[in-house]
């Protein structure tokens, strides 16, 4: 972690820390963003399909070592 970065996040966290908590009761939760979990199993089978062909073509070169 790069302490530049744990700075940033503590920033964000103190500045909406009391939306989160309830500070601010006036203001209704932001809705759930709808997710089309087909589209999403297909992308992750996708994903998949190239590390896995990544990595026997690796191995295969012998540059990943077949012990992980």
């Amino acid at each position: 972690m790069h302490p530049n970065q744990i700075i940033d996040w503590k920033g964000r966290l103190l500045e909406g820390a009391a939306g989160v908590f309830g500070g601010d009761a006036s203001s209704a939760p932001a809705p759930a963003p709808t997710v089309d979990v087909k589209t999403l199993h297909a992308k992750i089978g996708e994903l998949t399909l190239e590390n896995d062909f990544l990595a026997g073509a690796l191995t295969k070169a012998g540059i990943l070592s077949a012990k992980r």
